[in-house]
């Protein structure tokens, strides 16, 4: 926990004004963010020794490599200055760092190759050649003497030499030692990601998909016998793995083995997100067990890699038992007999959400938070129910009374259809608003868009709260957490499904009396900042906006993304390339400026190659050219996201001086100022 109690007199204040502990420095400086949690990939050792990789704001954004031994809880960092432990497979990463016998595996952001590190103070040194390859999600087989890794590979060089017009994806093998170059393993599919091999190195399976799904689409799950004495799959002895009674559509992902013929994946075939094995030894298509039916998703989208939502639990005694995680719980299974019923359940105390789960040492790991509690790297004992605190991502104190806590919605919406958000009502100790008055309203339009809000502690959101106003953090239709059914109710209608939502919660909360709908805000990132922009240009609910990193033109986003995402709108906005070019000019929110009517603020990188910066220019010039009050914050050496202390403060209180000089009230912060252009000389 990061709260600590403090009396304070209890003021009356307009919402908005409300002075904050909860500063921009505080949610930047003081904090982390927490990834790619992982354990040593050699069973044999099996230590307890938990790693992870750390995004530090405060180092200019730098991705550190972090460990902590069993009977400690001091972590180590390893990555030598200079270096930072981050891909760009996909763009978006994950994945970045593998452990076996003791030695750190990690991508390196700025050439994005591999580099081995033995101890924590010790040199690093490249495994992988030079030149534009990039390398995710790797997994160890100690087959032979020198051992082998699989990686996810992404070749940028056949791009920069002009034969091909994107990059291309495959299965590698890389040489630990980098003595020898790399292998290709499996390739001619658009896009690769899982690979995981068995304990007894003889067979490897892998996630597998085409244009224009994405990895939360149509995908395969394939398996291959390999070649003991390469490593290489067998002729001829690449399966795919049927799901009988299932359709084309069938999203598979996640795999890994329980045993040499024994298959653990993530599957939808029941409308949500389930966790089945499969025995390879009696066919393909033979076998199939769900492991515990569940009508929830177990699992997110893979936007990341290496986000298994499951792990392996081999104790002392021998066998191998699966744990799952299911919200604020551990489950223990038996993927030997197929049996649908736990062995056994563990709830996790005072934590709601789990990820990158992992078991060493007789301990269970993760990154754990709560409503009150910030992401922690955990050690959990699972039959004590004893919990080590070994990481926090951000440890100052904050007392309770300016944590707002989320509370789960539903909201009718479009075509009587139902959406669902969370709502933060504003909260801060100290101060109490006029009898009578309502709080301003931010929305916040989440990512993707296949992605989801959550309801874990985030420091940016209670910044919002704290000052008084009510944040609703809307999971719009499209939204995974929900099952196939809703995730799939974007498809063609991104730009129309999403926005009529955000517009909706407007009207819900303020027919509840809980937000003022004349000072209704929303902001978003990426997809979310396309929501934002088309909120502002199709629909007249908000009083201003603020797009992080949006999509303004979506003819232009098809033309100048990279690779993972170049055909992500073919399924969100049209069935055949005449609609999709068609509703690429109806629905792009450049092409109509004209109808937006409020102002608008935009933050943006210049190394984003995901949305670049064109898009940002063009809004922001077209909103300035029309006169409406505007400003456009440009951030050097930033990409798709912030990741730089200094940044991340801007955005932050930057947002809050644009909103607040247009609602025309004074921040209890001083020395926060924003260059808007157009603004009326009575703000």
């Amino acid at each position: 926990m990061i709260f600590q109690r403090i009396d304070m007199a209890v003021q009356e204040a307009e919402y908005g004004t409300w002075k904050s502990p909860i500063t921009a420095s505080s949610v930047s400086s003081a904090g982390v963010y927490l990834f790619d949690l992982t354990v040593d990939s050699n069973i044999e050792l099996n230590d307890g020794t938990v790693y992870w990789i750390e995004g530090r704001p405060a180092e200019a954004g730098r991705y550190v490599v972090c460990s902590c031994p069993t009977g400690s809880t001091d972590p180590v960092s390893w990555t030598p200055a200079g270096l930072s432990a981050r891909t760009r497979v996909h763009e978006y990463g994950g994945g970045a760092l593998l452990v076996y016998n003791g030695a750190v595996y990690f991508s390196n952001m700025a050439d994005q190759r591999v580099y081995r590190q033995d101890k924590p103070d010790g040199p690093a040194e490249p495994v992988t050649p030079e030149g534009e390859y990039f390398y995710a999600d790797g997994c160890y087989a100690a087959a032979t003497a020198g051992g082998r890794i699989y990686y996810v590979r992404e070749d940028h060089e056949v791009v920069r030499s002009g034969s091909r017009k994107e990059a291309e994806n495959c299965l590698v093998l890389v040489s630990p030692s980098g003595a020898q170059p790399p292998q290709v393993v499996a390739s001619g599919r658009d896009f690769y990601s899982s690979p995981r091999v068995s304990a007894d190195c003889s067979k490897l399976a892998w996630i597998q998909w085409d244009h224009p799904n994405m990895p939360w689409d149509a995908t395969q799950l394939c398996w291959a016998a390999l070649d003991p004495a390469t490593g290489l799959p067998l002729a001829n002895a690449i399966n795919t793995v049927q799901v009988p009674g299932s359709g084309p559509e069938l999203n598979l992902q996640y795999p890994a083995w329980a045993s040499a013929n024994r298959l653990l994946y993530i599957g939808d075939q029941s409308g949500y997100w389930n966790l089945y094995s499969v025995d390879t030894a009696a066919g393909a298509s033979s076998n199939h067990a769900s492991l515990y039916p569940a009508k929830q998703d177990l699992a997110s989208p893979a936007w990341m890699f290496a986000q298994h939502p499951h792990c392996l639990e081999r104790p002392a005694g021998g066998g191998t038992r699966v744990l799952l995680v299911s919200g604020d719980s551990v489950l223990r299974l038996d993927a030997e007999s197929g049996s649908a019923e736990p062995l056994a359940q563990f709830k996790v105390s005072g934590y709601n959400s789990i990820k990158y789960p992992k078991w060493s040492g007789g301990y269970f790991y993760a990154v754990a938070s709560s409503a009150v509690s910030p992401p922690a790297v955990i050690r959990y004992r699972l039959e004590s129910g004893s919990i080590e605190v070994l990481r926090l991502s951000n440890s100052l104190k904050f007392d309770v009374g300016y944590i707002s806590v989320a509370q789960p919605i539903e909201f009718p919406t479009a075509n009587g259809a139902t959406a669902h958000a969370y709502y933060y009502p504003p909260r801060n100790r100290d101060f109490v608003a006029p009898s009578g008055s309502r709080p301003p309203l931010l929305v916040r339009a989440h990512g993707g868009p296949t992605a989801a809000a959550s309801p874990s502690l985030s420091l940016k959101i209670q910044y919002w709260t704290s000052r008084g106003y009510a944040l609703a953090d809307v999971d719009y239709r499209g939204s995974t957490g929900y099952g196939t059914v809703y995730r799939n109710l974007l498809r063609y209608n991104w730009g129309i499904a999403d926005v009529d939502d955000c517009c909706a919660v407007v009207r819900y909360l303020a027919n509840k009396g809980l937000a003022d709908p004349r000072r209704a805000c929303i902001d978003g990132g990426s997809a979310g900042g396309y929501t934002t922009l088309a909120c502002l240009a199709f629909r007249d609910t908000f009083s201003a906006g603020a797009s992080h990193y949006g999509v303004a033109d979506l003819q232009l986003l098809r033309a100048d993304t990279h690779k993972f995402e170049s055909r992500y709108l073919d399924n969100l906005i049209g069935r055949t390339p005449e609609e999709v070019s068609r509703a690429c000019v109806e629905r792009s929110p450049i092409h109509h400026v004209d109808k937006i009517s409020c102002p608008l603020i935009l933050f943006q990188g210049d190394e984003d190659r995901i949305v670049p910066p064109n898009q940002a220019e063009l809004m922001f010039a077209k909103v300035r050219e029309k006169g409406l009050p505007c400003a456009y914050l440009l951030f050097p050496g930033e990409q798709h996201g912030f990741r730089k202390a200094e940044n991340i403060n801007k955005s932050l209180d930057g947002q809050f001086y644009f909103f607040a000089k247009l609602f025309g009230f004074q921040p209890a912060d001083s020395g926060i100022e924003v260059d808007i252009v157009n603004l009326p000389s009575d703000k």
